[in-house]
């Protein structure tokens, strides 16, 4: 699963799938009318590839369609894609450099101290 990649429209529509799920093909139609300005082929084209890669599973009657990975899981993916290609793989790398670019608060830096604390368990 780690080769798993989303793309923008396809994480776009995974959002929808994840807020409304189960949802209809129809109705995914009309929520990325009405969020992204796309056309009826363009939702089902994206949609073709979600089912293909194994994130959405699509049932009839309807077309009832359910996310076959969970948000979490693809932010944790695409993380360590990130941190992968960007950084060599080291999280130390990945996290230095988002703290030494960042101006945080003091409130901040206790929340990712207990994060990190935490992770330690």
């Amino acid at each position: 699963m780690e080769q798993f990649k989303l793309f923008d429209s396809e994480f776009k529509l995974m959002e929808i799938v994840w807020i409304y799920a189960p949802v209809s093909a129809k109705a995914l139609t009309q929520i990325g009318e009405q969020e992204y300005q796309w056309n009826k082929n363009t939702t089902y084209t994206v949609l073709k590839k979600l089912v293909e890669k194994g994130a959405v599973k699509r049932e009839e009657p309807n077309f009832i369609c359910t996310p076959l990975i969970a948000k979490d899981q693809v932010q944790q993916i695409e993380t360590n894609n990130l941190i992968n290609k960007l950084f060599d793989g080291s999280r130390r790398a990945f996290f230095a450099s988002f703290v030494n670019r960042e101006k945080l608060s003091a409130e901040e830096i206790q929340e990712l101290e207990r994060i990190i604390d935490k992770s330690g368990d």
